[in-house]
């Protein structure tokens, strides 16, 4: 069943047979994978040509490692990358169905580049974020026809995680939230419809429960190790906290919390000390080789 309106009336999605995709970091490789090997035509957008290079290749390495698995033949991952096109230049953007932004998680950045999205999409095409606690009615606001941005929030390893949060903004229409949900849908992923708020549902639980983690790591209530094991042993969780700091990005985690405490003004979400020390050192987590956990080779 679709999204409904006031009225009860059923709402069609828009048809959408290409996504521009704004970020070739580890999101948007995920999420144009995802898409590609889905049928749909992708165009890949970032700052430079070697962060669209470095980007594609790894698009390339993770297709690769499907065949050898036999999850995928040869011929698909070839014309799963052939369905991949990349630029610089926002205004390849015009033709596309669909964009999802998939940059930084920072305010800022992502309202600049909504900025040069608009600027380069019809009229029609649907606006997406891929963010993980940003207010789609905040970015909403910041373009002339807030009613076609929605959120769309992909979970990392985007190829294997089953979940999309699909978030409406105050102003977003039906129409786009059912493009976007149909859009996950034959992406082959579970959408779950959720009002704006920040955190939506799923970091709004989780990422308070890593800081806590890092709260009794910092307290030396246990090791990290026991941390983890707890979690794991104790409520089923197949991956620790602190390690799942670790693969999110402690730079993620802090500034998601960070969100959390300025629109919140609860108390409740202070960032944790070691949190915030940790970020400031350098040690995010598996991207540096070093978090709460070392990942040296």
């Amino acid at each position: 069943m679709g999204i409904q309106n006031q009225d009860s009336t059923p709402v069609a999605a828009l048809a959408v047979k290409s996504v521009g995709i704004v970020g070739s970091g580890t999101m948007g490789q995920g999420v144009a994978q995802t898409l590609s090997v889905s049928g749909l035509q992708v165009v890949l957008i970032d700052i430079s040509t070697a962060a669209l290079e470095k980007g594609v290749g790894k698009i390339d390495t993770a297709l690769g490692r499907l065949v050898e698995k036999g999850k995928l033949t040869g011929a698909d991952k070839d014309a799963a990358l052939a369905r991949v096109t990349t630029s610089t230049d926002y205004s390849v953007l015009k033709d596309v169905d669909f964009v999802i932004e998939a940059a930084t998680e920072n305010v800022d950045a992502k309202l600049r580049i909504f900025e040069q999205i608009v600027k380069a999409v019809s009229a029609q095409t649907i606006v997406s974020s891929n963010t993980s606690s940003i207010s789609i009615t905040r970015l909403a606001a910041h373009i002339g026809v807030p009613s076609r941005v929605v959120g769309m929030h992909f979970f990392n390893p985007v190829p294997l995680m089953p979940l999309v949060e699909v978030i409406r903004g105050l102003q977003t229409s039906d129409v786009a939230v059912e493009t976007a949900r149909q859009l996950a849908i034959a992406a082959g992923k579970t959408p779950i419809v959720v009002a704006n708020s920040p955190g939506f549902v799923v970091n709004r639980l989780l990422v308070p429960m890593i800081n806590e983690a890092f709260f009794l790591l910092g307290e030396r209530v246990a090791t990290a190790e026991e941390i983890d094991a707890g979690m794991k042993l104790g409520a089923n969780h197949p991956l620790g906290p602190l390690a799942l700091a670790d693969m999110i990005g402690l730079d993620v985690c802090l500034s998601v919390m960070e969100v959390f405490h300025a629109d919140f003004g609860d108390p409740k979400y202070r960032p944790s000390p070691l949190l915030r020390e940790m970020v400031t050192a350098g040690r995010l987590g598996r991207k540096t080789g070093q978090g709460v956990y070392s990942y040296a080779a």
